[in-house]
């Protein structure tokens, strides 16, 4: 064990006290190891300048840049001085500030002509770029000592620039690798030695050597790609590891069974099924009928099917005796699947009841907002074997809740539900019951591979017959007001062809929001500038529209806050056509099925990202008269946030827009909360544009766990493995 020690070691034991302190509570670093795989995030030439010119906004940044002028400024009468020096390095200028006693040192060395090694956080103040108090370092002084150890650590070098913290910038970081370098030495490599002479990879040890103190730019391709490999890699294995596990777990088998339930459904079935929902259906049935159990995602855009493919699988589960769940996020999602699927099932919905199909089987609802007598039946129901679908939220997943014998769980949704939520309710299962995850967001193939790299995938990709196009506009409502004038008489226009329309708003404007908004504003209003006005609110908007340009149409208003019983009275009302304009939050983003609905219009469209506009926008154009969406925005013509949304007027294929989506956001948001073990995990791998590299690792992960399942024979890979695999990633696995 001695030569995995050195990595163990906790920083603290090397560094001090109140550096080691730092790391572990801002940088989540505490051992050796951790710090040797903190990478530099980019690396700096002696000879060349970052470019001032395209400093982040709110980040914590390092420049080098050379000294243009600096200057004492007096303010309350004398009583305060401050010290503004401004930075150049030909593609900008930057100001420095510095206050009250903190003045006298830079004051002394940041002299015109001076070059050195800024750190700070980027702000704006009387819009221009500036750094409040940065920390620096020279990188030449007059001091001769001083001026040989900069020179003698910086000349002809790339400086490694780490991500850093307000607590500590990059050189302190810098300083600290010098330190644990050494130990780079015991790292374990976890490739197998076959891998890695196959592929020519450098030696682990090296790799590292030469990401943290490169000489060459070719030293950090190198260990870049050793690096990106052994991450990819160790997390293939894993989840490679998990899918074999499954594999190994009993399930019950629930193969066809002739003249059932889901024979007498396809038979009244008013269309046929696409080609799409022929070949996902024969990938779930060949899984339903193997005896371990089903984990298959199955990925559709809005309206692709998705609903009756799942809901033929659930047929096919009740047919050969078991029970099925449908889990939904939300309250109105789960009473939106039990009216479509009661409606697609019609009499073979009633199992059991006067005029139902005596092959029929009941399908129940059970919510959190149940009355005690509606919960109490749904519950016997369950327990007695008497329902064979359940439609519900979170609420299945509580201890009271007991199956007769459930075979299959759907979960609507993933991203919106924990893994530990997916966990408990299969566990309700006499033995693990299939699962069936259902996704709209489209995902691409490198985030399938390693966020839900233990599911097998589906994918529906073509739209049923009969679904009509959507056209989509950004309407530049600073710039050209007359446009919004346009978007609401094209409303009127749709709504009087008969048809109905959806506008979107960013936030509610009721009083507990309010409240939180001001609490949460008053610091933000100080610091933003840029956004003048606060996001449009439905309840405004709802009353602005009906006094003006939507007068005489009848308006009706759905968000979150709502009680669970009036959200669905609205959307009962306007499905049934009783309201023509549905002002509403993201609460329609999901599930929300209206088919005259023909028109959208999306307020404030850049304060959403860019798969939820998508989702947002498959809710109209979903019965046979095209669709519009209508992107709203107030965002300069030129900035990131219009140049997402003309994405997303573009194209309507999803997968198209979850790789844009996937660009701008960087892999943080969308490996999201439940799948944080691996996004601490990935340093150098990123999600985005190393799909050779993860496809190629999943590959070679298969075929180790294929032959040696618990990698006897690779005692390093373990090592690898149960590092990676630390508590909470391992209840993540568990959990996926």
């Amino acid at each position: 064990m001695g030569r995995v020690s050195a990595f163990d070691e906790p920083l603290k034991k090397l560094l001090g006290g109140a550096t080691a302190k730092v790391m572990a509570e801002h940088l989540d670093l505490h051992t050796v190891g951790d710090l040797l795989h903190h990478y530099p995030r980019r690396y700096e030439e002696r000879g060349r300048l970052t470019a001032l010119a395209e400093l982040p906004l709110d980040e914590h940044v390092t420049v080098v840049a050379q000294v243009a002028d600096a200057r004492i400024m007096m303010f309350n009468n004398g009583r305060g001085k401050r010290l503004e020096v401004t930075l150049t390095d030909g593609s900008g200028r930057l100001q420095l500030v510095f206050f009250g006693h903190g003045v006298h040192k830079p004051h002394k060395e940041l002299l015109p002509g001076r070059r050195a090694m800024f750190a700070g956080k980027v702000s704006v103040f009387n819009r221009r770029m500036q750094l409040a108090h940065p920390t620096y370092q020279l990188l030449d002084t007059r001091d001769e000592d001083e001026a040989t150890e900069a020179v003698g650590a910086f000349a002809g070098q790339l400086l490694p620039i780490y991500p850093a913290c307000k607590q500590l910038d990059s050189w302190r970081i810098a300083k600290a690798v010098d330190t644990v370098l050494p130990s780079a030495v015991d790292a374990v490599d976890p490739l197998p030695p076959t891998l890695r002479e196959g592929r020519g990879f450098v030696p682990l040890p090296e790799a590292l050597l030469r990401i943290h103190r490169p000489h060459t730019k070719a030293d950090i391709a190198a260990a870049r790609e050793r690096l990106r490999w052994d991450e990819a890699f160790v997390l293939q294995v894993a989840l490679a590891r998990r899918r074999y596990a499954d594999t190994q777990l009993p399930a019950v088998a629930r193969g066809a069974v002739p003249d059932g339930l889901l024979d007498a459904f396809d038979a009244k079935l008013p269309f046929t099924l696409t080609e799409g929902q022929h070949k996902v259906t024969e990938e779930i049935f060949g899984d339903l009928a193997t005896r371990h159990p089903m984990h298959r995602l199955l990925q559709g855009e809005v309206g692709s099917g998705k609903t009756l493919v799942a809901l033929r699988a659930m047929l096919r589960v009740v047919d050969a005796g078991g029970q099925t769940a449908l889990l939904a996020p939300t309250e109105v999602l789960a009473q939106q699947h039990h009216r479509s699927i009661t409606e697609m099932m019609g009499e073979l919905a009633e199992g059991g009841m006067l005029g139902g199909s005596d092959r029929g089987t009941k399908v129940v609802l059970l919510t959190g907002s149940m009355g005690t007598a509606a919960r109490r039946r749904a519950l016997l129901d369950l327990v007695t074997g008497e329902a064979g679908i359940v439609i519900g939220t979170h609420a299945l997943i509580e201890d009271k809740v007991k199956f007769h014998d459930l075979g299959l769980v759907v979960v609507d949704e993933q991203h919106r539900f924990g893994v530990e939520q997916r966990d408990a309710l299969r566990s309700k299962g006499k033995q693990p019951p299939h699962l069936l995850v259902m996704t709209a967001t489209p995902i691409p193939r490198t985030v399938a591979m390693t966020v839900f790299g233990d599911l097998e995938t589906s994918v529906l990709d073509q739209l049923p017959a009969g679904r009509s196009p959507i056209a989509s506009h950004v309407v530049p409502a600073k710039d050209k007001p007359h446009f919004l004038s346009r978007a609401w008489e094209r409303v009127r226009e749709e709504v009087g062809n008969g048809h109905q329309a959806y506008v979107v708003c960013p936030r509610i404007g009721d009083d507990a929001e309010e409240a939180a908004e001001k609490k949460k504003g008053k610091k933000a209003a100080a610091e933003d500038d840029a956004e003048k006005r606060p996001p449009l609110a439905v309840l405004d908007l709802a009353g602005e529209l009906s006094a003006g340009a939507l007068a005489g149409l009848r308006v009706e208003v759905l968000h979150g806050r709502m009680h669970p019983d009036d959200k669905d009275e609205v959307m009962r009302r306007f499905a049934a056509g009783q309201a023509d304009v549905l002002v509403a939050t993201t609460v329609i983003e999901v599930g929300v099925n209206v088919p005259n609905a023909t028109a959208m219009v999306i307020m404030d469209a850049d304060r959403f990202g860019v798969s939820q506009l998508h989702q947002l926008r498959g809710r109209v154009g979903r019965g046979s008269a095209p669709g519009l969406c209508l992107l709203v925005s107030e965002a300069h013509e030129a900035s990131p946030a219009r140049a997402r949304l003309s994405a997303v007027a573009a194209t309507l294929d999803g997968f198209e827009l979850s790789r844009i989506d996937l660009e701008q956001r960087r892999e943080g948001d969308v490996l999201g909360q439940a799948q944080s073990g691996v996004r601490s995990s990935l340093r150098v791998l990123s999600v985005i544009d190393d799909e050779e590299v993860i496809a190629a690792a999943r590959e070679e992960a298969v075929r180790v766990v294929a032959a040696d399942p618990d990698l006897e024979g690779l005692p390093e890979l373990r090592t690898a493995l149960d590092a990676l695999l630390d508590k909470d990633r391992e209840e993540y696995l568990d959990k996926g």
